[in-house]
């Protein structure tokens, strides 16, 4: 009877103490005690290990409730504790005095609210966040040795002696009858982390994010001494609890617990913290990428979260690597969603492993960077993260949380990422040489290393539109049909009776003017489905040859990366060659009917639509002659040109991606400009 006595006059004390608390009185009592004078305390390693404590005494209490011993965990990182150790020097004598000040009142019953007002005394030399951080770490070391000492007392004498003279509660003798008690008082462990927390990262908050004018900046600044207050006060709560057994103090905990809360979430000071830190750590982010640095690593540490020292993966190894590794490197991050194609993580892997087996200073590393909606980050779409994971032979992040959300921010507004995949590179100082170098390594492969926009822009200079850049040997017998001096016809479409109409045409053709023709069926882009039915009809017919469905993708792949790649590099107004073919064929290519393009040697071409080239084919004996004389390339030239269509539609249909696009683009077929239209697909097969 004593006992629920004593519980209720301290729940009828708090009630009259969160009354006062609104009271200016009570306000000036707390902000009295405060007299800080200029010290600087890093608390973050100090909560950095006091979260480390309560983190797992939590859950130990639910495993000493249901299985009567606990884990035995290690904080054991050499440079944390190395930290810790530093900062921990100069305060352990306050820390002790704050300990045995609770542990004191608390044995023997002392008020919350005197106790809170002496620690706060205490420590008034200290900024609020220090308050409370050293506080709390007081209690962890209370909370901490209690718990050791309830998880040994059934197996250890020596703790049983200790608990006895300290005359702790037997909690695992009375496990299920205290459950509901701990649930409470793992809520307000969690609460008074929360709000520590809370207070810690507003007062790191910039000079010019805080006035005290501005909502809800005005609110925040006020809320902090009352937080303060009440996390303070919960740890004598906590301590007193265990002394004057547990289920007496059940009441006490959910009214601190209801009030830290209510401090915490009521103005939404956290989100608006965490909106203001990541404004700083975006700010920052730019002041550090766009300086110049002496050393990658300054750089890829601020790509990823502090709190994770291990932030790659190694496939080689298995393990969780520290970004050292890709120190005095060539870095290319590859910034793309779940949705990477298999076709796009092969043929980079093709020239990746090429590089690991070159003996040439081909010096880089590879590093994915996962950009996904973490709101909506579940067990699938962690599965499917690891199982890209599992098939990319380079270093990935761990986990795709290990991105600052900065970086993320950055990715999308500065790099234009949105949905396709982009390659940023960096060389060994940091310095950004191209915000996407993937372009240039699906025309050139490892021939445009290091990837900057000097050596795309080079690349470019020196090449002039042949057969060998529209097919970069993807046709392994290009080179015999061309010492063979054999006509070669690339074309595609997805129409069998037009295909079977113009390969029967055109080797009818072939074989009139007795010479040599290859035929190859490139396909058409995103109909990967119909494409191998139509191949796998083509190769049955034997028709003509036909790309495996690699090939196809990488060929129409190459083509837009030239036309991206052309248009970021397209300075001047001067006619551009190739990329006017290049956009003809992607023009074909977006039309319902075929096309075909002939080459003889390495720059003699002609090239049409599927209409006109079959047209043309089918009334050969009209240009025979003219063939026989100028040779069949220049004479199908002439007779296209000879050849007017009344009506025709060119489409030419681009994927979404983050380089522009130029607003002229001029038709294939009659040189007029085109309209631009907005086209949203999703395709399915």
């Amino acid at each position: 009877m004593a006992l629920a006595s004593r519980s209720q006059q301290l729940v009828r004390s708090e009630r009259r103490m969160f009354a006062a608390s609104d009271d200016n009185a009570m306000m000036k009592q707390i902000l009295s005690t405060h007299a800080p004078d200029g010290r600087l305390v890093d608390v973050k390693p100090i909560l950095l290990i006091i979260d480390n404590v309560l983190r797992h005494i939590t859950p130990e209490i639910d495993q000493a409730l249901t299985a009567g011993s606990g884990r035995i965990d290690s904080f054991d990182d050499p440079a944390n504790l190395s930290a810790i150790d530093d900062v921990l020097d100069a305060l352990a004598y306050i820390v002790h005095k704050i300990s045995c000040e609770i542990s004191c009142k608390c044995s023997g019953g002392g008020d919350a609210h005197a106790t809170t007002m002496v620690i706060l005394n205490m420590l008034s030399s200290y900024s609020w966040d220090a308050k409370v951080v050293l506080t709390l770490a007081a209690f962890a070391v209370n909370f901490g040795e209690f718990w050791l000492i309830v998880q040994l007392c059934t197996t250890n004498t020596l703790a049983k002696s200790v608990a006895l003279l300290k005359q702790l509660p037997d909690v695992l003798e009375h496990s299920q009858t205290l459950k509901p008690h701990f649930d409470a008082l793992n809520k307000l462990i969690k609460a008074m982390i929360d709000v520590t927390k809370c207070i810690v990262e507003f007062i790191e908050l910039p000079c010019e994010y805080i006035s005290s004018e501005v909502p809800p900046l005005s609110t925040a600044m006020a809320s902090i001494p009352t937080a303060a207050y009440w996390t303070i006060r919960s740890v004598h709560g906590n301590c007193q609890a265990w002394h004057i057994k547990l289920a007496a103090y059940m009441n006490t905990f959910e009214i601190s617990y209801v009030f830290v809360i209510s401090v915490l979430v009521s103005h939404g000071d956290n989100l608006f913290i965490e909106e203001k830190k990541q404004e700083e750590t975006y700010k920052e982010f730019i002041r550090i990428i766009e300086t110049p640095q002496t050393e990658i690593s300054k750089i890829l540490r601020v790509i990823f979260r502090k709190e994770d020292p291990h932030p790659l993966f190694s496939p080689a190894d298995k393990t969780r690597v520290d970004i050292d590794v890709l120190r005095r490197k060539h870095v290319l991050l590859l910034i793309s969603d779940l949705d990477i194609s298999l076709d796009e993580i092969q043929v980079l892997e093709v020239l990746y492993k090429y590089e690991r087996a070159s003996s040439s200073e081909l010096n880089y590393e590879i590093v994915w960077l996962p950009i996904v909606d973490r709101s909506a980050w579940n067990d699938s779409y962690q599965q499917k993260f690891l199982n890209l994971q599992s098939i990319m032979p380079w270093y990935t992040v761990n986990h795709p949380s290990v991105i600052e959300p900065a970086v993320i921010k950055y990715t999308k507004e500065k790099w234009r990422f949105v949905k396709k995949p982009i390659v940023v590179t960096l060389d060994p100082q940091g310095k950004v040489t191209c915000t996407n170098a993937l372009n240039m390594m699906w025309i050139w492969g490892n021939a445009a290393f290091p990837f900057s926009t000097d050596k795309e822009e080079s690349l470019w200079k020196s090449e002039s539109w042949t057969i060998e850049l529209l097919v970069d040997g993807l046709e392994p017998n290009l080179p015999n049909w061309m010492r063979e001096e054999k006509v070669i016809c690339f074309y595609g479409g997805e129409k069998m009776e037009w295909i079977e109409s113009f390969t029967s045409a055109t080797k009818k053709a072939a074989q009139t003017l007795e010479i040599g023709l290859e035929i190859v069926y490139v396909g058409k882009n995103n109909a990967k489905e119909r494409v191998k039915k139509i191949s796998g009809l083509i190769t049955e017919k034997q028709l003509s040859h036909s790309w495996q469905d690699a090939s196809v993708w990488f060929f129409w792949n190459r083509l837009e990366s030239m036309l991206y790649s052309k248009t970021q590099h397209g300075k001047t107004n001067d006619p551009d060659i190739i990329k006017q073919e290049v956009m003809t064929i992607l023009g074909y290519d977006g039309s319902e009917h075929g096309w075909a393009i002939f080459f003889l040697g390495t720059t003699e071409m002609v090239r049409a639509n599927g209409e006109r080239i079959l047209s043309s084919m089918q009334s050969f004996e009209e240009w025979e002659e003219m063939a026989r004389q100028m040779g069949f390339i220049p004479a199908l030239r002439k007779h296209l040109e000879g050849i007017t269509d009344d009506h025709h539609c060119t489409r030419l249909i681009l994927p979404g991606i983050s380089g522009g696009i130029a607003e002229r683009v001029v038709c294939a077929e009659c040189g007029r400009p085109m309209e631009m239209y907005f086209m949203y697909r999703c395709c399915v097969e």
